[in-house]
């Protein structure tokens, strides 16, 4: 099941995003899933969304609470016990943890370990979303050390075996 589908359109320009958000964003109500914006609150804001995620280098948390108030906030940690409290402390939604794995996402700089996740969920009552190269072989793994939510994307959207809604079903 789909809780959640954050649009992360890195290198486009910001109508394009819009245009496409709002696309999204109609097909995210229709089957009861929460739709995030990557990197920008600004966005997620003039389209609507629930929520924005932030990466260590986009928006401050602080600022981006000022923009879309209530709205969902999650923020990557990578493998940092640091970043995860940094983060709590200023009253995000989620926690991100990654990468785990090898990704055709984009280059891994961080890796994060099962300890990592164990450590961090230890100081963290918030949903913890791991990410980084999740595909059906190594979800499970990631589920029973404490994680609530997968991110995945090229085992969905790359997948040169199985079409979207096949990779989805193999995940479960």
């Amino acid at each position: 099941m789909v809780s959640f589908f954050q649009l992360r359109m890195k290198k486009s320009h910001e109508n394009k995003i819009i245009y496409i958000a709002k696309k999204i964003k109609k097909i995210c109500k229709t089957h009861k899933v929460k739709f995030i914006i990557n990197d920008n609150p600004l966005i997620a804001k003039k389209v609507g969304a629930d929520g924005c995620h932030l990466g260590q280098n986009d928006m401050d948390i602080k600022e981006a609470r000022k923009i879309i108030k209530n709205k969902i906030i999650g923020v990557t940690c990578n493998n940092s016990i640091k970043n995860a409290k940094d983060a709590l402390k200023k009253k995000i939604s989620y926690i991100a943890v990654g990468a785990f794995n090898a990704s055709k996402t984009k280059r891994v700089k961080y890796r994060a370990s099962l300890n990592d996740l164990r450590k961090i969920r230890k100081i963290s009552s918030k949903p913890i979303v791991v990410i980084g190269g999740i595909n059906e072989k190594n979800y499970k793994n990631l589920l029973l050390n404490k994680a609530d939510f997968l991110a995945i994307s090229s085992f969905i959207w790359k997948n040169k075996k199985f079409k979207p809604v096949e990779a989805i079903n193999k995940l479960k």
